[in-house]
């Protein structure tokens, strides 16, 4: 969800919550005004009554709430009378306009006249609390729908507009890479904080940048350096070996002390290899037709295969096509088709199975599972402690680069697939 969107539903949540209060107290208060007020007037008719009372007797013919009159007067015992005061009651009482029991507010009260006691009941027409209750919530909607609305034309209108140069810097981000940087660039805004933003931003990249380079070149010079001495070291040994008349012991010695040099110069290619992968130091890909690589990669694996006894076989169910860089295209399969011949037994197979955007490399070797939360791990050697560890773990960055997805599964043979689709 955008930034802006969410802000809105945030607001509109809140005012969900806060209007529903706010009309409530709204309410209870514009009942007690409303009480209030016409408590005053009830107040005030009963003061003009008795005041006319004084001065005419007609006043005490009114005993019936009739022809529109809006008191009675009616003569009580003594005793009834009691001490006076107010009583303000709500009542219900017919009316013939609206043909039907209508709510009036109501006063009370006992004055003496001429030393007799009468009750005075004063009425005056009240609102409906069903419609007063109606009518708020009507308008309480439409000011909901109408602060929502306004919030929406702010955020999609003014605050698009201040928010314009952080997507502008996010864009730059997003297309922003590591081995072909681009300059990011000042935005134009007179908000601080994005200014501030930028600023950090710049300093973090070029930081950034100058450490990938750094690296980069130190990986580079470290892996020639290194494997520089370790071809003369062999070429040497290979010339003793064949210039020096040599007991078997000694002969199994130097074997043992090339076989470490080969290994090591094989970790050094891998672990260059592994490192230029991770930080993205190969070029545009383009699109590789896997099947044709995968029957290059089993042709150029059958001299070893036949010598360990292990059978190849390419099972071509689709045409698999896939953008990628093609020397990496070769190192995923070349190592999925050695780890699988390197961890076989004698007189056993792998099968490459291609789909149209998946392959499948299925090899028999150990009748158990092998730990799948640690296979694609560096230096992860369940088999074999001659290989280096770092043939699935450069499948596994491979993949990672491009999204692909990688997993290992047993099913009476290891299985490792590869799916060619955006795995994020």
């Amino acid at each position: 969800m955008k930034l802006l969107n969410y802000t809105t539903s945030f607001f509109a949540l809140i005012l969900l919550v806060i209007i529903p209060v706010w009309a409530a107290l709204f309410y209870y208060n514009m009942l007690d005004e409303i009480y209030d007020s016409m408590d005053d007037g009830l107040d005030n008719q009963k003061l003009l009554v008795l005041q006319k009372a004084r001065t005419d007797s007609t006043v005490f013919r009114h005993t019936a709430f009739e022809q529109g009159d809006d008191y009675t007067v009616r003569e009580i015992p003594a005793l009834v009378a009691g001490p006076s005061r107010d009583m303000y009651v709500d009542t219900l009482m017919y009316m013939k306009n609206e043909d039907e029991f209508e709510p009036v507010r109501m006063l009370k009260t006992v004055f003496v006249h001429n030393n007799r006691y009468y009750e005075l009941k004063v009425i005056t027409s009240m609102v409906e609390e069903d419609d007063l209750v109606n009518q708020l919530l009507y308008s309480l909607l439409w000011l909901y729908l109408g602060l929502v609305a306004t919030i929406l034309v702010l955020n999609n209108v003014l605050l698009r507009k201040i928010w314009k140069p952080f997507y502008r810097l996010l864009r730059k981000l997003k297309g922003f890479r590591l081995e072909a940087p681009q300059p990011v660039g000042d935005i134009d805004t007179r908000i601080d904080e994005f200014r501030l933003l930028n600023d950090t931003v710049q300093k973090l990249l070029k930081g950034n940048i100058a450490a990938y380079n750094s690296q980069k070149q130190f990986i580079e010079n470290a892996a020639h350096e290194l494997q520089t001495p370790l071809a003369i070291c062999l070429n040497k040994l290979e010339l003793f070996v064949e210039r020096h008349e040599l007991s078997d012991e000694q002969l199994g010695q130097l074997a043992s002390v090339m076989n470490g040099l080969e290994r090591a110069s094989r970790l050094n290619q891998s672990l260059l290899l592994l490192s230029r992968i991770e930080n993205q130091q190969f070029g545009q890909g383009e699109v590789v037709d896997i099947n044709a690589g995968a029957r290059q990669v089993l042709a150029d694996f059958s001299e070893q295969a036949a010598y360990k006894g292990v059978t190849l076989s390419l099972k071509e169910e689709g045409a698999c096509a896939v953008t990628m860089h093609p020397d990496l295209a070769g190192v995923l399969l070349t190592n999925l088709v050695k780890n699988a011949i390197v961890h076989n037994v004698p007189g056993g197979r792998v099968e490459v199975v291609l789909h149209t955007g998946s392959l499948e490399v299925h090899n028999t070797g150990s009748p158990t599972s092998l730990d799948r939360n640690r296979i694609f791990d560096r230096f992860y050697k369940a088999q074999s402690s001659s290989s280096t560890g770092l043939g699935l773990a450069i499948v596994k960055a491979i993949a990672d680069l491009y999204g692909f997805g990688v997993s290992y599964a047993y099913r009476q043979e290891h299985v490792m697939a590869v799916s060619f689709g955006r795995h994020e």
